[in-house]
């Protein structure tokens, strides 16, 4: 997979996206992860890529022409028309299926604004969808933008030793994972669940996903209702909800 970021701090998404699991699929050529500086772009000496609103108001719009350039140059190396997205507080709001469809996509090109937003013409010209990581105002969409790469890009096959390594956390199958533990096998005089010392894979899988059932219920609920729940499972959420009256 392709990923560009058109950006006015590249060294500050490369200072995270070059490292840990990411940062070595790169490394490893399953992720291609390139930035466009878009004061490059600017066409001015004081390399200047913002001006007053019209109409008045407060703050700074980003212009649409550095914007423009930027995304022409990065069409000059492009196998296909990319997906490009606009990390905005008015976009739909990015959750795990959006990360699984992207996770689909071959070339994808990431937008961030910054001061008070972006020209809406260039919006209009190159974008094809709005992310938002959630209702609350950032000082620029590069964090929101490293957060849905991530998120993305570890689901890409090759990026992550298998698939088991995801299938199973939170979310992923529409509930929250269960409790992990390690050694040593007492801590603060708490144990280690037994059946996760049994040896017995079934047994374990089934505490699992019990697990993943209760912790569910209890901290996120309203993930149940587009679970694929079991009618045994299903009596489980009853009965702990009648006793701790969630």
């Amino acid at each position: 997979m392709r990923i560009d970021c058109l950006t006015l701090f590249p060294e500050m998404m490369q200072a995270v996206l070059t490292e840990s699991i990411i940062g070595r699929a790169v490394r490893n050529g399953i992720l291609d992860v390139r930035y466009t500086d878009i004061r490059d772009f600017a066409g001015n000496k004081h390399n200047r890529v913002d001006d007053a609103p019209y109409g008045g108001g407060m703050g700074m719009v980003m212009q649409p022409e550095p914007i423009y350039r930027a995304y022409q140059e990065v069409l000059k190396t492009a196998d296909e028309k990319p997906r490009v997205i606009y990390l905005s507080p008015q976009g739909r709001v990015f959750n795990q299926d959006i990360a699984k469809e992207l996770s689909q996509e071959k070339h994808l090109v990431f937008l961030c604004g910054h001061y008070e937003g972006v020209d809406e013409r260039v919006i209009e010209e190159i974008v094809d969808e709005e992310l938002s990581i959630g209702d609350y105002v950032l000082t620029g969409g590069e964090i929101p933008a490293m957060a849905v790469i991530d998120a993305v890009a570890r689901l890409v096959p090759g990026v992550l030793p298998s698939a088991e390594a995801y299938s199973e956390e939170s979310l992923y199958n529409g509930l929250l994972e269960y409790p992990q533990y390690t050694r040593p096998p007492v801590f603060m005089n708490k144990e280690v669940p037994e059946v996760l010392l049994s040896g017995h894979h079934e047994n374990i899988k089934a505490w699992r996903r019990a697990q993943s059932v209760i912790r569910t219920c209890r901290k996120r609920p309203e993930l149940l209702t587009d679970a694929d729940l079991t009618d045994e499972e299903q009596r489980l959420i009853k009965t702990l909800l009648e006793e701790e009256k969630l």
